[in-house]
């Protein structure tokens, strides 16, 4: 069925049910039928390749940089673990709902195209709302920061409002640029530099067995005692367990990773079944393990005011004060890597959005000029994340922009676990058909989608006993900034979908075509009201060598 028999049979309805400018051209069966369309590019991702693209984006600053927060807002070093414990299982949870997901839609594209699946009506709402929730966040300004803190500890200089922001705007724009102007050197300089993190989280984990062992006998190291009694000390409050919670879940953001790259993954069942289980549990014992090695070297007293150098000090008290330069120096690479792989991934995202018709201004955003690579979806992520670093107050950039991406994250992540929720209620009443290959099963997603509405709502409870998120911010800004957000999605929709249809006297209706990549994708097009442009549209995409899916 082409374009203009979906159009012409909806015509027919909308003179009665809808709008013109709210028009739906497919039926439930038509979009089921589409979404299954296979990519037909080369597939080039194999079992290795696709765990360490989770590992990756996985193993950032986090490891490094949350542990004194997480300690401080647990209120002892049992609860400390503990919190890490249940963010695994938490992010574990997520982990086995996407692939879920990505089973059954084996396709480029993440969260987007699973929202877009479960959601189909009002059309494009979800479309626009991910829009915006992609457009508007600085993803890779967080650990752009923990580059700027590392350097300036390993170069003995006091932390102020502006040192470390202006090594972080130097690093994301360094990032930036390169990935701008040479895909291929910016790709080797973030492989090259993702092989420090890997070698630090081992290096702590086995420095910190020695130190429980009573081998390590230099002059800084006196054993800490701090598993004797273990759970001593104040008891966590709910606004402590949630913000804990939401630091241990930053340290795992990017579990999903491989699922952006379905359509490029040899046999991607069969790899996600393997290299998803294998990155994450692998990484979830050696955060353990480094978080048992913090403790069993650094006193209690010096990592609940270390803040974000937690690492450093951990090779102070090892191995003396040069160590702590030098692991400096590989903590701020670390996180550098994480910057470059972060801002690669965001600025494709917002030139496929540009490619899809979803945002204003599409073939700006759309354009690989002037250097064949996403140059403007990169200078977009780039200018948000400057304007992420610089506007918090002195010392709250770097909590805001972890609570900004993870609050917004866990709003993605309930309204998913909540669709697939309803996609097993329809099953059952044996409505529609669902049988993916890896299924999450009903306890695992009714947990993920409780989890991750407990992390939306907690927030709301204001701190006591002297605990807060905040130096100067109130202690709930990034959940009204994370709802201004998607309210703008909200608006943008009304106004590109709803208002702007009408005035121009036209339709928007989506197509799934597919490139010359190989990759399927949807295209958002304006069809006027009496039909002039329907031939043109339905020929656009047609001349590659398959054009099944349309919608």
């Amino acid at each position: 069925m082409g374009l203009t028999d979906f159009y012409k049979t909806n015509s027919t309805n909308e003179k009665h049910n809808e709008q013109p400018g709210s028009a739906s051209l497919t039926s439930a069966s038509d979009n089921e039928a589409a979404v299954i369309q296979i990519d037909q590019n080369k597939k080039e991702i194999g079992y290795v390749s696709a765990t360490f693209l989770m590992l990756n984006r996985m193993l950032g600053a986090g490891v490094f940089s949350t542990g004194s927060t997480i300690f401080a807002l647990s209120g002892s070093v049992g609860t400390a673990l503990m919190m890490w414990f249940a963010g695994t299982i938490i992010a574990l949870s997520g982990l086995l709902v996407y692939m879920e997901l990505g089973s059954a839609l084996p396709r480029n594209g993440g969260e987007k195209n699973y929202l877009e699946y479960l959601f189909k009506k009002p059309k494009f709402l979800v479309t626009a709302m991910y829009a915006s929730y992609v457009f508007f966040l600085g993803w890779a300004a967080g650990n752009s920061i923990v580059v700027g803190e590392y350097i300036l500890n390993a170069a003995g200089k006091e932390v102020t409002q502006w040192n470390s922001r202006g090594i972080g705007i130097a690093v994301i724009t360094f990032a930036f640029l390169i990935n701008a102007i040479n895909v291929k050197a910016g790709l080797f300089l973030a492989n090259s530099l993702g092989v420090f993190k890997v070698f630090i989280v081992l290096f702590i984990t086995v420095t910190g067995w020695v130190a429980l062992g009573g081998g390590i006998k230099t002059n800084n190291f006196h054993p800490t005692g701090n598993f004797h009694n273990a759970f001593s000390g104040e008891t966590p409050t709910a606004f402590g367990i949630v913000n804990a919670l939401y630091n241990v879940i930053w340290s795992y953001v990017g579990y999903s990773n491989a699922n952006y790259a379905l359509g490029e993954i040899k046999n991607p069942v069969k790899v996600l079944r393997v290299a998803a289980p294998t990155a994450f549990i692998f990484l979830g014992i050696i955060y353990m393990f480094v978080n048992i090695a913090y403790f069993a070297v650094v006193p209690k007293e010096e990592i609940a005011g270390s803040g974000r150098i937690l690492a450093a000090s951990f090779f102070k008290f090892a191995f003396g004060d040069s160590a702590e330069k030098a692991a400096s120096v590989f903590v701020a690479l670390s996180a550098w890597a994480n910057v470059m792989s972060v801002i690669f991934s965001q600025g494709r995202i917002v030139q496929q959005l540009g490619r899809e018709g979803a945002l204003p201004f599409s073939r700006f955003f759309a354009t690989s000029r002037p250097f064949s690579t996403p140059f403007v979806g990169l200078m977009e992520h780039w200018i948000v994340c400057i304007i992420t670093i610089v506007a918090p107050p002195p010392g709250d950039a770097y909590n805001f922009v972890l609570n900004l991406i993870s609050y917004p994250l866990n709003v993605v992540n309930t309204v998913l676990a909540g669709g697939l929720l309803y996609v097993y209620y329809q099953r059952y009443r044996g409505l529609t058909e669902w049988n993916p290959p890896i299924k999450a099963t009903l306890p695992v997603v009714a947990f993920f989608f409780l989890a991750s509405l407990y992390l939306i709502v907690a927030p709301y409870i204001p701190p006591v006993k002297g605990q807060t998120v905040y130096n100067s911010l109130p202690y709930w800004i990034h959940a009204v900034v994370t709802w201004g957000v998607f309210g703008i999605g909200l608006v943008y929709w009304i106004v590109w979908a709803k208002i702007l249809p009408k005035i121009g006297n036209y339709t928007l209706v989506s197509k799934e075509i597919i490139g010359e990549d190989g990759f399927w994708r949807n295209k958002i097009y304006k069809i006027a009201n009496d039909g002039s442009n329907r031939e043109e549209i339905e020929n656009d995409g047609n001349d590659s060598s398959d054009t099944k899916g349309i919608n």
